[in-house]
């Protein structure tokens, strides 16, 4: 899929080194348990592809059309299990610190809800994060999505400042 600026793209055994300085990064996995480790960072990349494959959708490799730099993923993901949600459809993101604050994780978003909306045929998506993660809560809340409560995220330790979730919601325009 192709936005004004991005290309939203199965994902390449070249963007293992990249997506690897992201997950890496302490302030891009500043709301995450930990940053990741190389393999740990490659494992993810391959499930996010798997994905597509699984479902038919998945988290999308995220490309700039004016430089063809990979700079994170966007896209769709079954909710997990034992959280409000579960059994739904999660549109989430992670992005490299260079794009931030320009609104590609907006972009890439509206274009993954597009496609569950249009293509996908879901009823509803769902968006969750950490209650103090307000970066993303912003990127929700410009895709349009509200709130729709906070949880104790089940696979976090309770006396951990990540442990309390919020989760967003959005409908598709027809069941609005």
């Amino acid at each position: 899929m192709r936005t004004d600026r991005l290309l939203l793209r199965r994902w390449h055994d070249t963007d293992r080194e990249p997506f690897a300085q992201l997950t890496a990064d302490d302030e891009v996995m500043h709301y995450f348990p930990a940053p990741l480790s190389r393999e740990q960072s490659d494992a993810l990349a391959a499930r996010a592809d798997a994905m597509f494959d699984v479902h038919g959708y998945g988290l999308w490799a995220l490309e700039r059309l004016d430089t063809g730099q990979f700079i994170g993923f966007t896209g769709l993901a079954p909710m997990l299990e034992g959280i409000p949600g579960s059994g739904g459809v999660e549109v989430g993101w992670r992005l490299a610190q260079s794009a931030w604050g320009q609104g590609f994780a907006t972009e890439a978003a509206t274009a993954a809800l597009r496609f569950g909306f249009d293509t996908l045929g879901l009823a509803e998506v769902n968006s969750i994060t950490a209650v103090i993660n307000i970066r993303s809560r912003r990127v929700m809340e410009r895709l349009g999505m509200r709130p729709a409560g906070e949880f104790d995220h089940p696979r976090l330790p309770e006396d951990s400042p990540l442990r309390r979730h919020v989760r967003y919601l959005i409908a598709t325009p027809l069941s609005r």
